[in-house]
C-alpha cells in the first residue's frame, strides 16, 4: 500500500518502509521502533510546550501582579524566538503541522505580553491601558490571520524525500548545507539565542525581588520536560538517508543548543523557586504573632 501510494522514486528514500499516518502527517519516514520513539516523544514535547502557558495566564488572574513577577525582556525574547521559528517555517516551507504550530506559540506569546501590559498598566491605573490592550489586541488579530492569507500550493509541498519533525529543518542534500539550509540554520541560531537570552532578565527579576510569587512554576516545569523530550527526540532519530551522525548533528546543533541551554538555565529558576519559597516560609512564620502561654 505504500508502495502504491508514495510511488517508487519517494519510497526508494524511504527502504524500510514506514507506518502510513507518520509519514502522511509529517512526511517522515519512521524505519524502526527508534524513529516511531522519536516522532512519539516529539508529540509529547509539542504537547509539554502549548500547555505550558495556561498554568502562568489562570496565576496572572488570580494574583494580578504579573508585571512585577515576569521580566518584560524575559516575555520578549521568548517571542522573539518564537517568531524566528515561524519566520523559518515558511521560507523552509514547512509541513501545514508544524507551521501551525509555531503559529500558536507566537499567539501563546501576544496573550501573555497582553496580560503583562493589561495588569502594568491597571496597577498604574494609567488612562492610557485601554489603547495599549487595544493595540496588543490588533496584532494578536495580525498573526492569526497572516497564516491564512497564506495558502501553500499542494503542489509545491512535493515529497521528494522524507522531511526532519524538527520545526525548521530542512531536506539535506548531498552538499554539507543548501542555501535552504543556511537560511534555517542562521534563524534557528538566532532563535536559540533569544531563547537563552530571555531567562536571564527572569533569573535577575527573581534575585531582585528576592520571590517568584506571582510566576506558576508550571509554566518552567512543562518547558523544561518539553525541553527533554524535544532533545531525547532528535537524538532517538535516525539520520537521513547518505546523511551521516555527525552530519546530521550538525544540521540540528542550534536547536540542540538552545533545548539544553533553555534547560539549564530553568533548572536555575526552578532553584529560585525552591529557596524563594522558603525564605517566604520563615518570613511568613516570623510575622505570625506568639501565642500566650
Amino acid at each position: 500500500m505504500v508502495w502504491r501510494m508514495l510511488g517508487a522514486s519517494n519510497f526508494s528514500m524511504c527502504p524500510n518502509g514506514s507506518i502510513q499516518w507518520i509519514w502522511d502527517v509529517f512526511g517522515e519516514c519512521a524505519q524502526d521502533g527508534w524513529d516511531e520513539a522519536s516522532v512519539g516523544l516529539g508529540l509529547v514535547s509539542i504537547l509539554c510546550f502549548a500547555a505550558s502557558t495556561f498554568p502562568q495566564y489562570i496565576k496572572a488572574c488570580k494574583t494580578g501582579n504579573m508585571d512585577q513577577a515576569l521580566s518584560l525582556w524575559f516575555l520578549l525574547g521568548w517571542i522573539g524566538g518564537d517568531s524566528c521559528n515561524l519566520i523559518g517555517s515558511f521560507l523552509a516551507d514547512q509541513l501545514p503541522l508544524q507551521t501551525y504550530t509555531a503559529v500558536y506559540y507566537v499567539l501563546a506569546d501576544l496573550l501573555m505580553l497582553t496580560l503583562y501590559f493589561h495588569y502594568k498598566f491597571k496597577n498604574r491605573s494609567s488612562p492610557l491601558s485601554a489603547p495599549i490592550n487595544s493595540v496588543l489586541l490588533f496584532l494578536l488579530g495580525t498573526v492569526c490571520i497572516t497564516p491564512l492569507l497564506r495558502i501553500a500550493d499542494p503542489v509545491a509541498v512535493s515529497r521528494e524525500g522524507f522531511r526532519g519533525r524538527t520545526l525548521l529543518s530542512v531536506d539535506p542534500g548531498n552538499k554539507p548545507f543548501t542555501k535552504k539550509e543556511v537560511i534555517g540554520f542562521v534563524i534557528g541560531s538566532i532563535s536559540s539565542v533569544l531563547y537563552l537570552l530571555s531567562r536571564l532578565p527572569q533569573i535577575r527579576t527573581n534575585f531582585l525581588r528576592q520571590s517568584t510569587q506571582g510566576i506558576s512554576y508550571s509554566l518552567f516545569a512543562l518547558v523544561m520536560l518539553g525541553n527533554t523530550l524535544y532533545g531525547l527526540s532528535v537524538l532517538l532519530k535516525n539520520p537521513e538517508v547518505g546523511q551521516s551522525e555527525g552530519s546530521y548533528l550538525l544540521h540540528h546543533l542550534p536547536w540542540l543548543v538552545g533545548s539544553l541551554g533553555v534547560l539549564l538555565l530553568d533548572s536555575i529558576i526552578s532553584i529560585q523557586f525552591l529557596v524563594y519559597r522558603r525564605h517566604t516560609t520563615a518570613a511568613a512564620s516570623e510575622r505570625e504573632p506568639l501565642l500566650p502561654s
